[in-house]
């Protein structure tokens, strides 16, 4: 079976792998353009471009994939299946009904749960104890198409939206290693999805999603920091600089104060009023310094019991 493969980020890397090392013949990559990068901007391959360079896969990097250009050159490539794992483009009707066995997507929620481009922190934000994988045959629409094979996957209670984007790579790529073959010998199940999803559509995080508001409950923003890290983080302001939380955890409702208000401190943590609860702030990291826990920082830094966000 020749299969092309499209993806871009960190997750698609591992699914690209498994592909190559389970033997199939991989005829094309499909990945984003280099982008600038760091503080000279200098161009920077994305983490599948350099992935397929690696393997020594031939690689095709085009600023959109829907010109008759682009299509053209896929179309020359053969496949007889497109793998798809966060790619970034919207794939047209023409890609998605050039090979035999269709285009299918690995996604990173129990569809149809979690639409959308940011689905693993979303989970995390609202507090959920399971999340999973689905492979699905693609359709024109998001994340809308059939489902073919779906991997639950219990969410810990410390986990970060680094660590759950680690385990769901590794179980999307092994979910559609163990799926291609009922899909190459006609035995795969094709579930229909409902019109609407299950919950709110998963949008696509921002750097300013990251700003905490304290007027939420303790527990709302402990989560908030563990889905945000690594990226965008979670920071507040503190003496008109950025101040990122990496860690934190809910205190019992000892103390009660303004919401923002940095009520005390000691070898724990800092301890900030929220509007309901009070968080301990366990690792910080001050603008123009370095991520240390917070017993660490309150060393060689004063905190003034005063409002975050200042």
């Amino acid at each position: 079976m020749k299969i092309v493969f499209m993806g871009t980020p960190d997750f698609s890397v591992g699914i690209l792998k498994a592909l190559s090392d389970a033997g199939y013949e991989i005829t094309g990559v499909i990945t984003q353009p280099d982008r600038p990068k760091g503080r000279k901007m200098e161009p920077s391959a994305c983490p599948v471009a350099e992935e397929a360079k690696k393997l020594g896969l031939p690689l095709f990097q085009p600023e959109k994939v829907r010109t008759p250009e682009a299509v053209g050159k896929i179309r020359a490539m053969e496949p007889d299946l497109i793998a798809v794992a966060a790619f970034g483009q919207i794939i047209p009707k023409e890609i998605l009904k050039m090979p035999k066995y269709g285009c299918v997507n690995v996604h990173a929620s129990l569809l149809p749960a979690y639409r959308g481009a940011a689905p693993i922190q979303q989970a995390i934000l609202d507090g959920k104890k399971t999340t999973g994988v689905t492979i699905m045959r693609m359709d024109e629409g998001l994340d809308t198409g059939d489902i073919i094979s779906q991997k639950e996957v219990e969410i810990a209670e410390d986990e970060t939206g680094g660590s759950l984007f680690d385990r769901l790579a590794g179980e999307g790529a092994a979910l559609l290693i163990a799926t291609i073959p009922s899909i190459a010998d006609g035995t795969a199940v094709y579930t229909k999805q409902p019109a609407e999803s299950t919950t709110p559509y998963a949008k696509m995080l921002k750097k300013e999603a990251g700003l905490i508001d304290w007027t939420k409950s303790a527990g709302e923003i402990e989560r908030r920091i563990r889905a945000l890290n690594p990226w965008p983080s979670a920071y507040a302001v503190l003496d008109r600089r950025m101040f990122k939380i990496w860690k934190a955890h809910v205190e019992k409702p000892d103390m009660t104060g303004k919401t923002g208000f940095i009520l005390r401190q000691d070898h724990k943590g800092i301890y900030v009023q929220t509007g309901e609860g009070i968080l301990c702030l366990d690792e910080v990291q001050l603008e123009g310094r370095k991520r240390m826990p917070t017993s660490e920082f309150l060393k060689g830094y004063v905190v003034r019991n005063n409002d975050l966000n200042r």
